[in-house]
């Protein structure tokens, strides 16, 4: 394969995959909407090596355009943020699920090879438990009542107290949001679409991806940026819950290389593999990192107690399968990768929308 096709290449993820793939020998064109949520109205710096063109993924004349002459897809088009999912439902289903399947049906016919799609952790619901007898349970749900008291940890079937634990692919789905339910949607069609077509099809299950050039004034694109955009503003990271809820953060140029990795590897097609660092982090401890990294270490977090709905309580990967049949292995840890991220953060500046997604959710009863 030598010409890919990146759709939502001038996001986020999609501009590292971008880089990734032209500094690997291959040819770029890229098909993205350019919304406002994500990109307002700032300047999108691409390669000048990168072929661009502007366009809905709904769009089936604009898509047919841009999968001329092309060898294989990375599909990254999308609407993200479980919170917004809830309330906007239709634009998360018909970007997700309808843009994916537009892409698809244009696709019949031609010459792609591979196509790979993004998907997200948030289709597992809760991440995989175990009891302190050794059981392992893969379909564990919080209970509503307890919850609003403040017990935060699910507990097992006859009340038991579970331990936290990596969350491999065998871990059975639970979709408790709308964007779970398109990101498991998309991931489907693809595989559906790979083996009735015979086109090899890929599926990567991103965790919490953070890095230079997220979207910081997007109060929906994820924890670390919101972090920052509060802390750059000079206001507290806000915290659901009590904050020791676990997440696992995966540097953007790692999940560029899974990408890359995703359209090479003989062994991949026909799998779904989890894309993280393989470590868990608290909420709280992540937003005192960032703070210290940013030197603002003075600006403790606000732990609101609240809880929104869709949110899960703990969830990291095992990433053997991606080592397996990626030879992924992550090279940029939180831990070590902050410092840049804070100096992009100060140097960039943002927008602090927080208040203005609180509202939203508040006002439709999504949070308690």
């Amino acid at each position: 394969m030598s010409r890919i096709l990146v759709t939502g290449g001038c996001g986020f993820i999609g501009r590292h995959v971008t880089e990734e793939l032209l500094e690997n020998g291959y040819e770029v064109r890229i098909l993205d909407a350019l919304i406002d949520q994500v990109h307002g109205d700032g300047e999108v710096h691409l390669s000048s090596a990168a072929e661009l063109i502007r366009g809905d993924v709904r769009d089936k004349h604009a898509v047919r355009e841009a999968l001329e002459e092309i060898d294989g897809v990375v599909h990254l088009a999308a609407e993200v943020g479980v919170g917004q999912s809830m309330y906007e439902i239709a634009r998360y289903v018909g970007s997700n699920d309808l843009g994916t399947a537009v892409l698809l049906e244009a696709t019949i016919g031609l010459p792609v090879k591979r196509i790979v799609v993004a998907s997200s952790m948030s289709v597992y619901g809760e991440g995989m438990y175990v009891s302190r007898a050794g059981e392992h349970f893969g379909f564990i749900r919080r209970n509503g009542a307890r919850i609003r008291q403040g017990q935060w940890d699910p507990l097992g079937p006859d009340g038991e107290a579970l331990v936290r634990a990596p969350t491999d692919e065998e871990k059975p789905v639970d979709l408790a949001s709308i964007y779970a339910l398109t990101k498991f949607a998309q991931e489907r069609q693809f595989l559906i679409f790979g083996e009735a077509y015979g086109v090899e099809a890929v599926a990567l299950r991103l965790f919490n991806v953070f890095g230079a050039g997220q979207a910081l004034s997007n109060p929906y694109t994820g924890v670390l940026a919101n972090f920052a955009s509060r802390l750059a503003n000079g206001h507290p990271p806000m915290i659901f819950e009590d904050g020791e809820q676990r997440r696992d953060f995966v540097h953007v140029r790692d999940v560029a290389r899974a990408f890359r990795l995703a359209l090479e590897q003989p062994r991949a097609p026909g799998h779904v593999i989890n894309i993280g660092s393989g470590q868990a982090y608290t909420i709280s401890e992540v937003a005192m990192l960032l703070a210290e990294a940013m030197g603002l270490g003075q600006i403790r977090p606000d732990i609101t107690g609240k809880a929104r709905s869709g949110d899960i309580r703990h969830c990291f990967a095992d990433i053997s399968k991606a080592r397996e049949l990626l030879g992924f292995e992550p090279r940029h840890r939180l831990d070590n990768s902050l410092a840049p991220f804070a100096e992009w953060v100060l140097a960039t500046g943002a927008v602090d929308r927080n208040a203005e997604m609180t509202k939203h959710l508040q006002e439709r009863g999504l949070m308690s």
